[in-house]
């Protein structure tokens, strides 16, 4: 009988310090408790860490008493760092003069946190459902760091906590965030009160209180080898084949501008002739890499650099210059007289590149890039390119104005003259077909239907010279988007040739109704300009 007791007693205590055991404080409070992260801070003040979890992870779960009137600073992992001042510790103790202040830091699997979107006022971070999974931002290394201290809340601090976050691999951007918890146990993740900077392979939060931090980063997407393998080809041949139909797309608008002299193909010829340039530059780069080794770097590198960089910018800045255009036609209707015009686009359309290339060469922008490669074959394979130096000090400041924040600039403004294009062609069919127009789709002739699948046509034309497709490298967060992104912009010689083809369509269209009055349309998109 007396074992028997002993035995109840000894399975009653061992139970008992289960239950105030630190290691199941979590597990507990995360399935019992709806509102788990406040059971959590409350009990791992007074939880019990066993002497096997201290010597399983010594360091991942810290709880001591620190001084009040000191600056504390704990390290749970290797990768996690706190450090408190101490005017967050005395705000910890409340009204109580106390000298030591608890501080308990542990490390927590993100999974626990389950998160909602969030309708409601104030910065947050919460993945939207209808997004694909690629763009989601994710938890860096699926680690939160929880930080409590005192007994008292603590918000609104002059001086911030400061939480450092090191991770050991490539990550482009990353924002502090907290967990903000609603009744059912879900909730998300907030900004509010955090500041992000970085430091080399580290990330620091400063914040205004104490919480459950982590770091939330843009998952990089990888592609396989035979993707990459796919992609190559589809870039080397989509390009091959952009330098021919350039070719016989010039050789068409030069017939067209014989027949029939309009600003508009004399645009649409320099465009081409950018496009021309940008295709062949990049082949012979991508071509000139193969025969230099690896550290060599020539005078032709640099040449073929300051090449392909000034193809891009001449075809982004006629692609600007063909949205100008089209914005006369539209908008300043009558009374256009511009002295010279096409003189006056060219030297903005070739002499602006060339200032700014001329200025990079100078400054010895140009060079060999070189871009480190993951692969699970080759850990650290390198590509090369005859492009910007990576040994140039402001490479990546000269590259963001020139190849993103131009490219940006202009891709919003086409959009916006393209979208007016649509607004003008809406316009125009509505105040032809007037009352019959309205009357369904069941009852429009055939004359109408392929009146709109011609407008369908001028608006993806349009979209393809207004050079719309750059705006595909929003879509790269994914692998379709990659495919979508390198197919259309490889092939921009191509789509221009279509588009000179329906041109000359149209030319031997308006040539058999030259007798006949011009259309609303027509006297619409008439502008004069003198040379």
């Amino acid at each position: 009988m007396w074992i028997n007791l002993f035995l109840i007693t000894l399975g009653w205590f061992s139970t008992t310090q289960a239950g105030n055991n630190c290691d199941h404080v979590l597990d507990d409070c995360h399935l019992n408790n709806p509102q788990w992260t406040r059971c959590y801070e409350d009990r791992i003040a007074t939880c019990t860490i066993q002497s096997k979890t201290r010597l399983l992870t010594p360091n991942r779960f810290i709880r001591k008493l620190v001084p009040s009137s000191q600056e504390a600073e704990e390290s749970p992992t290797t990768t996690h760092r706190v450090h408190i001042p101490a005017s967050a510790l005395q705000r910890s103790r409340g009204n109580v003069s106390e000298m030591m202040v608890l501080l308990v830091t542990t490390v927590i699997n993100s999974t626990y946190f389950t998160v909602r979107p969030f309708q409601g006022r104030g910065r947050k971070i919460a993945p939207i459902p209808s997004q694909p999974a690629l763009s989601q931002p994710t938890v860096l290394g699926d680690t939160v760091l929880a930080v409590r201290a005192g007994s008292q809340p603590v918000r609104d601090l002059e001086q911030p906590i400061k939480l450092s976050f090191k991770h050991d691999k490539k990550v482009d951007s990353g924002t502090c965030v907290f967990w903000q918890e609603f009744d059912d146990g879900t909730g998300y993740w907030s900004t509010e009160g955090c500041h992000t900077s970085r430091n080399g392979t580290e990330f620091i939060c400063s914040c205004n209180h104490l919480s459950f931090f982590a770091v939330l980063v843009n998952p990089d997407l990888s592609v396989d080898e035979t993707n990459s393998r796919y992609l190559n080809y589809i870039t080397y041949v989509g390009s091959a084949l952009s330098v021919i139909f350039t070719v016989i797309s010039l050789i068409i608008y030069i017939c067209l501008q014989r027949r029939r002299p309009e600003k508009a193909i004399g645009l649409h010829m320099q465009l081409t002739g950018a496009l021309f340039c940008l295709h062949l530059s990049f082949l012979l780069c991508s071509f000139w890499n193969w025969l230099l080794k690896e550290n060599e770097v020539s005078l032709v590198c640099q040449l073929l650099g300051l090449s392909l960089h000034w193809s891009l910018l001449a075809t982004l800045t006629w692609t600007a210059l063909e949205g100008f255009h089209l914005y006369l036609l539209l908008v300043q209707v009558f009374n256009i007289y511009v002295r010279r015009y096409l003189l006056k686009l060219s030297l903005v359309g070739w002499g602006l590149p060339t200032l700014i290339a001329v200025a990079c060469g100078i400054s010895g922008v140009y060079g060999k890039y070189s871009l480190t490669l993951t692969d699970a074959k080759e850990p650290n394979s390198t590509i090369h390119l005859c492009w910007m130096s990576s040994n140039f000090q402001h490479m990546h400041v000269v590259s963001y104005i020139t190849t993103m924040a131009f490219p940006c600039l202009v891709i919003l403004c086409n959009s916006c003259i393209l979208g007016l294009v649509v607004f003008k062609l809406w316009g125009i069919r509505g105040g032809d077909g007037g009352i019959e127009s309205r009357r369904g789709w069941k009852k429009m002739n055939k004359e109408k239907v392929s009146r709109l699948w011609k407008d369908c046509a001028t608006v993806l034309g349009l979209s393809c010279v207004l050079g719309l497709p750059w705006g595909l490298m929003t879509t790269t967060f994914s692998l379709p988007g990659i495919y979508l992104f390198t197919i259309l912009n490889s092939l921009q010689g191509f789509l221009m040739f279509l588009w000179s083809v329906a041109l000359t369509c149209k030319s031997r269209s308006d040539n058999n109704s030259s007798t006949r009055d011009p259309s609303s349309s027509q006297k619409m998109m008439t502008t004069s300009f003198n040379n």
